[in-house]
């Protein structure tokens, strides 16, 4: 009666050992497969960051046509003129030379109300940084400054700084301030505890701490404001050359006399340039921030 027990029991001991056989790891030589990440899957797509937005501006363009030649008629057709004459008749036609000018003057504004902006913001924001009483003080005025109407500000820019150069880099800085003082004190406030301990340990002084750990660990929040003022200034000195036309003219004083004059592919390249414009000051600061800062926090 003993021996079918003993065979049974010797039958089924390879079966309970056999998942034990199929977890064995791999022989050597074999790598195991990998699904394809969606983020790999995009990047292997040649000239992805080109034929995309390629193909979305080919998109918009052919909308463009559609409004001018099919929904609006010729007699409505200035209200939004073709692409091809917009580029013949507004960037290379009569008007081009003034604007060119324009579009020179306006970078000017721009780029010294940011240089303005940039001295003020990051020196605000240090002051903060070292203090709460000082942030507790100074934080809401900068706030305040970012809610000011503009426009309810001209008349007083215009008999404080007169209406000229001063009067639109002033609009630059006021509108370009706020995204430098509130990135770059988060940057500086967002230093890693353990940094901050470990530089306690040798007793260093406010101005070692701040020059040594806070201000490189705050890099990539001030180029982030950096890059958002940079729009913003530009806007600053078209909305500064709506209201104040002494001087040389921007492109935002070329942009209101197109508008009375009802010239619409000038208008149009107009508009083109100032958007261009803005989007090459925010690639630049961002080229100069991924330089600075390295490849790692773009990632």
């Amino acid at each position: 009666m003993t021996a079918p027990t003993t065979e049974k029991k010797i039958q089924t001991a390879p079966t309970e050992q056999t998942p034990v056989t199929e977890a064995q790891p791999a022989p050597t030589g074999t790598a195991p497969s990998k699904a394809p990440s969606p983020r790999r899957t995009l990047r292997s797509i040649p000239f992805a960051g080109i034929v995309l937005p390629l193909a979305v501006f080919g998109v918009v363009i052919a909308a463009w046509y559609a409004v001018s030649y099919i929904l609006l008629d010729e007699s409505r057709r200035f209200l939004m003129p073709p692409p091809h004459e917009v580029i013949t008749e507004g960037l290379f036609g009569p008007s081009a030379t003034e604007m060119w000018q324009g579009l020179g003057q306006t970078t000017t504004v721009a780029l010294t109300g940011l240089v303005i902006a940039a001295a003020i913001g990051v020196t605000w924001a240090i002051v903060m940084s070292q203090s709460r009483r000082a942030e507790a003080a100074l934080f809401p005025y900068a706030v305040f400054l970012q809610c000011i109407p503009v426009l309810a500000l001209v008349p007083l820019v215009g008999f404080w700084f007169g209406f000229g150069f001063s009067a639109r880099v002033f609009v630059c800085v006021l509108i370009a301030l706020f995204p430098l003082v509130s990135n770059t004190l988060f940057g500086l406030k967002s230093v890693d505890p353990g940094m901050r301990d470990l530089f306690a340990l040798h007793h260093p002084s406010r101005l070692t701490v701040l020059r040594k750990l806070e201000l490189p660990a705050a890099m990539p929040s001030i180029f982030v404001g950096l890059r958002t003022s940079a729009g913003l200034s530009v806007v600053g000195a078209i909305v500064g050359d709506f209201f104040f036309k002494q001087g040389t003219p921007g492109i935002g004083v070329l942009l209101d006399n197109y508008r009375s004059r009802l010239q619409s592919p000038e208008l149009f390249a107009a508009i083109i340039l100032a958007s261009l414009l803005g989007v090459v000051v925010f690639l630049i600061f961002g080229w100069i921030g991924n330089r600075v800062v390295g490849r790692w926090y773009s990632k």
